[in-house]
């Protein structure tokens, strides 16, 4: 079965299955030639370190000197040479091939074959090595991302289906996603029931049951059941296209840490060049040596102070912690982000839908005298039966569930009133449900309530029949997630919401939270948020569309519910896909390790090169302590990256 487009491998020709296989193949083959060369290159070279004088006593000198060290030098050497060539001819002096190339011909002229033969030999190995790691990096994020889908089973108006590519769909198009498929474009399902497994996006492993109504989205796996979806986004607007572009993109930009690291480059590299320069000329013009004696001192300098550990291990600690959070469903756009993370001092929350589920639920009942809460409910249910609002919703489900669903045929008239609540006239009796305010108005004297959440006021035909309280469950996750973030360091945790304050202040209260700023336009969170703090020290958490001018004013906006909040996903720089607060302690400990792995390796790169390079200046190293000092501090920084990626 195909991995991508769940069809028989022996059937299967879909452009992704072909892309990665030829892939694979393709870097197999390479890995396997590069092994074979390292191969052939270190037995001739040890045969030649081990034997030449006893292989010279039967065969020409020439011969041996070819086989066991021009043979392997060119072998090994052959790319660097070639590419230090292209960078000269480009004006591009100084860098690592230039440094490696330079420093082996200058050796050969020096009558040491062998230690030129060596570096070159270690060199390969250490680029090699650093290449699989690199590569191990960018595998699993590709894996991570396979979840393309590349086949949809689009529903004809006869009943059947034909493949197509998802690209070709578009919204209002009906597909069948069969069990154990992977469900190609965002939509709603239409019929049948499922478990779908929605781990390749958000990386959750309990699988959320499926009916008819749910949305689904692409790149989620159906489990065991046929689904009917009508799809509601074309593929390019898709979840899953959505999570393949921010992880592509965020390889382009740059931390300020890998900056830090373009620009030493910029002058490190002629600045050794020019010490390696006078380490060569001056002490022979003052008589404290030979020009060969200095020359290969110089030559020493050069090759250790190649840049290549600093310049893979970086870039490879930074894709290391993008991908161990995308495993996690946290989706970073860029090593900047993670650098930014490190500074947060301010968290701040909207709240239905991040803080909270933003599903309304009846918390209590509280009829008035002589009325019970089956009539009540009904009563209620009635008045909100043809409104869309959560709360209107919220009280139907309370109502179906004690079984006082209503008849909503019997309204024959039915007015909103903005900021208050409904008029409904059903069976001849006027009823009325909203707040207080909107009872006043019939003058009508609402019940005393003195509980947090939503009061919704019920009366019918002049009389009170009491009141629902409604309110908005808090996320089982988020009490837990904010002790975490205190613990890292947080300082201030605060709500911007949009919410009236009653409605956001039991929530803020039963959380802890130390600042409460309610009743916001889009344009005032913004404000409210830069008032906290400067804009380096703050997180913005939010879901919504409303939330993307504060998402842009933070120094780090992340959105929650990544899945539908659109707006948010475009200015945001973290989507965090299972709309779970733990994930935002998770991505602080993330690009807190990510940074120290960073900055350990520019310290170990750059003191164990500083300290070899001046004992070569002193001449108590030669060109073999020269490689084992590069290519070592290469491959203990890239092993050190690599931890990154197993946060």
């Amino acid at each position: 079965m195909c991995n991508t487009c769940s069809i028989d491998d022996h059937h299967c020709s879909c452009t992704a299955c072909s892309g990665q296989d030829h892939d694979h193949e393709h870097e197999v083959g390479g890995e396997r030639r590069e092994l074979l060369l390292m191969g052939v290159s270190a037995v001739l070279f040890a045969v030649g370190m081990l034997a030449d004088a006893w292989l010279e006593t039967f065969l020409p000198v020439w011969l041996v000197t070819g086989l066991c060290y021009v043979l392997p030098y060119a072998l090994c050497g052959y790319d660097v040479l070639r590419q230090m060539l292209r960078n000269i001819a480009r004006g591009d002096i100084f860098n690592e091939f230039t440094l490696m190339g330079g420093a082996t011909i200058a050796a050969i002229a020096l009558g040491q074959l062998p230690e030129a033969v060596g570096v070159m030999l270690f060199y390969r190995i250490g680029e090699f090595m650093q290449e699989r790691a690199a590569g191990n990096s960018r595998r699993s994020v590709k894996a991570l991302l396979a979840a393309r889908p590349t086949t949809a089973h689009e529903m004809l108006a006869d009943g059947a289906t034909r493949d197509v590519s998802p690209e070709a769909l578009g919204p209002g198009s009906r597909i069948l996603v069969r069990p154990g498929e992977k469900i190609p474009l965002d939509g709603k399902v239409l019929e049948g029931e499922s478990q779908v497994d929605a781990s390749p996006l958000t990386g959750e492993s309990v699988p959320v049951r499926m009916v008819p109504g749910g949305q689904v989205h692409a790149g989620t796996i159906n489990l065991n059941g046929a689904l009917t979806v009508e799809v509601t986004a074309p593929f390019a607007e898709s979840s899953i296209a959505r999570v393949l572009e921010m992880v592509e993109n965020a390889a382009a930009r740059k931390a300020p840490t890998e900056r830090f690291i373009t620009r030493l480059a910029r002058w490190y590299t002629p600045a050794v060049s020019g010490l390696a320069l006078l380490v060569a000329v001056l002490p022979p013009l003052f008589g404290l040596g030979s020009f060969q004696e200095w020359i290969y001192r110089a030559l020493v300098l050069l090759v250790i102070s190649c840049p290549c550990a600093l310049l893979i291990s970086i870039p490879l600690g930074y894709f290391g912690g993008i991908g161990a959070a995308s495993r996690r469903g946290i989706l970073i756009k860029g090593g900047a982000v993670l650098d930014n993370l490190r500074d947060i001092r301010v968290a701040a929350f909207d709240k239905t839908g991040t803080l909270t589920e933003g599903v309304f639920e009846v918390n209590a009942v509280l009829p008035a005298p002589g009325v019970s809460r089956e009539e009540l409910l009904a009563a209620a249910s009635l008045a909100e039966s043809r409104s869309n609002h959560p709360i209107a919703r919220s009280v139907l489900r309370a109502a179906q569930a004690v079984g006082s669903a209503p008849d909503g045929g019997a309204i024959t008239d039915m007015r909103e009133i903005a900021g208050k609540g409904v008029e409904v006239t059903a069976d001849g009796a006027q009823l009325l449900a909203g707040n207080a305010a909107l009872l006043e108005a019939h003058d009508i004297t609402p019940l005393p309530v003195d509980m947090p959440g939503s009061i919704v006021q019920v009366a019918r035909n002049g009389r009170t029949l009491g009141a629902l309280v409604v309110s908005d469950r808090i996320k089982p996750q988020t009490p837990g997630a904010l002790e975490a973030l205190r613990r890292l360091g947080v300082d201030v945790l605060a709500m911007l919401t949009g919410d009236r304050e009653s409605q956001a202040r039991p929530v803020a209260k039963e959380l802890g939270l130390d600042v409460l700023k309610a009743d916001l336009l889009p344009e005032d969170k913004a404000s409210a948020l830069e008032a906290l703090g400067p804009a380096r020290h703050t997180l913005m958490v939010g879901d919504g569309i409303n939330d993307a001018p504060v998402l842009a004013t933070a120094g780090v906006g992340v959105a929650m519910g990544g899945l539908g909040a659109e707006a948010a996903i475009e200015t945001a720089d973290v989507v965090i896909l299972d709309d779970n607060p733990q994930r935002l302690p998770e991505l602080l400990r993330i690009a807190r390790r990510t940074r120290r792995i960073v900055w350990e390796n520019i310290i170990l790169a750059l003191g164990i090169k500083g300290l070899f390079m001046a004992l070569g200046i002193v001449g108590l190293s030669g060109l073999w302590e020269a490689v084992f000092a590069d290519v070592g501090v290469a491959l203990l920084a890239v092993l050190n990256a690599s931890r990154a990626g197993r946060i």
